[in-house]
């Protein structure tokens, strides 16, 4: 098997960030949680949590155990994408 090339990342990889993103916004919102709400339970800058849920950039382990952390969720669930629940 080939490596895979990290620069530039292939299509599926920032599609599967977009969508990461997107649910750490709707587990956030769904929790009634403000980005500042969720930095300051993360223990990161707002701005990071605007970075992580936009995908503006490639978010680390540590990053998503964090915000994970922060939303009482699980990695896992984190990144599995399954709809929030209420």
């Amino acid at each position: 098997m080939a490596p895979v090339s990290a620069d530039p990342r292939p299509d599926w990889v920032l599609a599967r960030r977009a969508a990461i993103g997107h649910h750490i916004a709707c587990l956030r919102a769904a929790r009634g949680m403000s980005i500042d709400d969720l930095a300051e339970a993360a223990g990161v800058d707002r701005k990071t949590v605007i970075r992580a849920e936009g995908a503006t950039v490639s978010t680390g382990l540590d990053l998503l155990l964090m915000i994970a952390a922060g939303l009482g969720v699980s990695a896992g669930q984190l990144l599995d994408g399954a709809p929030p629940r209420t």
